[in-house]
């Protein structure tokens, strides 16, 4: 558990999966994922976050306010999924609640994952990739201190040719 000035990251647990599926089924998070889960989806995605954190013991984490305990979204670093092609690299990724936007909560708890990742587990790098249009996860990337590195930029494998979202930048930090 990592608790920052304003947030608590933590695993999730089974009692996380309706804020989580609410979170996941949001048209405005679903905008920059490829498209909103459903239920089953959602749940399956839990499954894999909870799967990675019990073999690794780290990952992608709830991440609750403080001051009311409210889930407002998700962050942490784990290892890349093996369908995108990039053995033996750690991501930190992140998504939030739409209402929890444009207050530096995904800041906050990213640059406390980064931390986590460098001090604790000694990574070392950690990558960060988005949709070319994503310019607020972007930034975030540049508020953690992430660098762009445009040679490891890409296509994802799991959208259509044709989908607005398909060319990805990736960002670097390293200790």
């Amino acid at each position: 558990m990592i608790h920052t000035d304003r947030l608590v990251l933590r695993p999730a647990v089974d009692a996380d999966r309706d804020a989580i599926a609410a979170l996941n089924a949001h048209p405005k998070v679903g905008a920059w994922l490829g498209g909103v889960r459903d239920r089953a989806a959602s749940d399956a995605f839990v499954d894999r976050v909870q799967a990675h954190e019990f073999e690794h013991g780290f990952g992608f984490w709830v991440v609750e306010r403080q001051t009311d305990t409210r889930v407002i979204g998700m962050t942490g670093v784990w290892w890349v999924p093996p369908e995108m092609d990039m053995p033996g690299v750690v991501e930190i990724g992140w998504r939030f609640h739409p209402d929890a936007w444009g207050q530096g909560y995904a800041t906050e708890a990213a640059k406390a994952a980064l931390a986590y990742g460098f001090e604790t587990l000694k990574l070392p790098e950690i990558i960060a990739f988005t949709a070319r249009t994503n310019l607020a996860s972007q930034s975030v990337m540049r508020r953690i201190g992430m660098r762009h590195d445009p040679v490891r930029d890409f296509d994802h494998p799991g959208l259509a040719e044709d989908d607005p979202l398909r060319q990805h930048v990736v960002f670097v930090a390293r200790p």
